[in-house]
């Protein structure tokens, strides 16, 4: 039979265990923790526009715009989102145009420069 200094260790223990999965799960999150932005990008692109893992084949050069029928301009609009809302992202509307989406190494290179943090003065 357990006393009642053997459940406070137990649920010390849980809560422990339960806060380390969570700043661990929080990390994950954070832009640039256990993967590059490349891949940040591409499975973003693989879950918004449901490509079911073919997005592991992409290259830098892989045409996206245009090329994938999936890419149209909600897609355009819910990729935005998607990258506002895990990558911390803030993007202006002037700052997007059919170049930003031309391919995987553009929207890459429009992501990463938008994570980059601003200069100190």
């Amino acid at each position: 039979m357990r006393g009642p200094i053997d459940y406070v260790q137990a649920i010390a223990a849980i809560t422990i265990d339960s806060a380390t999965d969570l700043k661990t799960s929080l990390d994950r999150m954070k832009p640039n923790h256990s993967m590059d932005i490349a891949t940040q990008v591409l499975r973003i692109v693989d879950e918004v526009l449901s490509l079911n893992g073919r997005s592991a084949g992409f290259t830098r050069n892989t045409l996206l715009l245009g090329a994938m029928p999936e890419l149209d301009s909600m897609a355009v609009i819910s990729l935005l989102s998607a990258f506002e809302d895990r990558l911390g992202l803030l993007i202006d509307d002037d700052d997007i145009d059919g170049a930003t989406f031309a391919s995987v190494g553009s929207l890459t290179d429009f992501v990463a420069a938008r994570l980059m943090p601003l200069p100190t003065q």
